[in-house]
This record gives structure tokens, C-alpha cells and sequence, in this order.
């Protein structure tokens, strides 16, 4: 049975963020797919990359416990799904802490001296559902669009192997916020 990996980065338990993030678990429900939501924020994640992470990565250190937890999370899944607010042109600093710590060398990927960079997540199906709230012409002017491809898109997943199946910017003019949690979730099934 397919599963999947609904992660969400916003405090208020009452947000837009939560109201889509819920409705993508019922579509992937309603299609046969399990589906696990990572509330960060309710879970308490601690974005902080500190001297564990440090030494796990340059020593070869044991991975923390909170991340290995993270880790095992999306090894279970075969669609992951990021749904998060837009925050200073990029994503909310929880999300953005929890890839820093997540998708970690020898987890995510590996520098081989042979075969060079080995991207260890190609199995993984990625979906991003960004959620902005300027309109569509503030986000074109100024490029976002093709920022956020290459940061998030090519930058982070790219480099691990992950197939992002499903890239959405939700502009605040997109769509009527009513019906927007049931747009993102049919852009997510659509592209299974």
C-alpha cells in the first residue's frame, strides 16, 4: 500500500496551512493511499541545527534521535508533501530547520570520492504546496516563481534524487480560499 508524508510549518492551529494540509490527507485516503500528518510546530520539532547535528555530520557521529525519527517518517513514505506558508519569499524558518536536519548526508544523499554525488531519495515522490499572500503579479514581477524552483525544487530535492511531482504557488488572488484546500489537493492527486 502507498503511504505518504503530509508535513506542515505553521503555529495556528486554525490556519489556511492546516485546512489544505488536512484535505490532502482525505484525497490521498480517498485514493486507496495512507497518509501521516507532521504537524511541526504542534510537535514541537526543534529547527536548530546544533552541536549534535554538527557532529553527526562532520564526525560521524550517531544521527539524533529526533532526526532519525524524521528520517524513518519519510522512509515509509512514497510521497512526501510540504505544505507551508510563504514567509519572506521562502518557507517558514521550522520548515527550512527540519530539511537542514532531516536531509543530511548519508541519510539524503552521499559524496562517493568515485562516483561523486550519490542522490539516495529517487524513490521519493515530492509535492510542495506553497501558500502566499501576495497576488500573482507581485510574485511574477519579481521572479519567485523560478526562485522557488531552484532553491526548493532543484536545490533541495533535486540534489537528493526526489522527484518533485507537484510544485504549487498558491497566490492570495489564486482562487477563492473556500474551495483552495480541495485545489491543492486534486494538484497533488493529479500528479501521483
Amino acid at each position: 500500500m502507498s503511504c505518504a508524508l503530509v508535513v506542515m510549518a505553521h503555529p495556528d492551529a486554525t490556519s489556511l496551512t492546516r485546512s489544505v494540509s488536512i484535505e490532502i490527507i482525505a484525497a490521498f485516503k480517498d485514493h486507496g493511499i495512507s497518509a501521516e500528518l507532521a504537524d511541526l510546530a504542534a510537535e514541537g520539532f526543534d529547527p536548530v541545527f546544533g552541536p549534535a547535528d554538527r557532529n553527526a555530520f562532520a564526525a560521524g557521529s550517531p544521527t539524533p534521535d529526533d532526526v532519525r525519527v524524521e528520517q524513518q517518517r519519510i522512509d515509509h513514505a512514497d510521497n512526501l508533501v510540504l505544505v507551508y506558508p510563504v514567509y519572506w519569499w521562502s518557507m517558514p524558518a521550522l520548515l527550512k530547520g527540519w530539511i537542514d536536519r532531516v536531509f543530511v548526508s548519508g541519510w539524503a544523499f552521499d559524496a562517493d570520492p568515485e562516483q561523486g554525488l550519490v542522490k539516495k531519495l529517487r524513490r521519493l515522490k515530492v509535492h510542495l504546496i506553497a501558500l502566499a499572500g501576495a497576488d500573482a503579479a507581485t510574485y511574477a514581477k519579481y521572479g519567485y516563481r523560478q526562485a522557488m524552483q531552484a532553491q526548493i525544487d532543484q536545490g533541495i530535492f533535486g540534489y537528493c534524487g526526489a522527484t518533485v511531482a507537484t510544485s504549487e504557488l498558491f497566490t492570495a488572488d489564486h482562487a477563492d480560499f473556500a474551495i483552495l484546500p480541495q485545489q491543492a489537493a486534486q494538484s497533488i492527486i493529479n500528479n501521483l
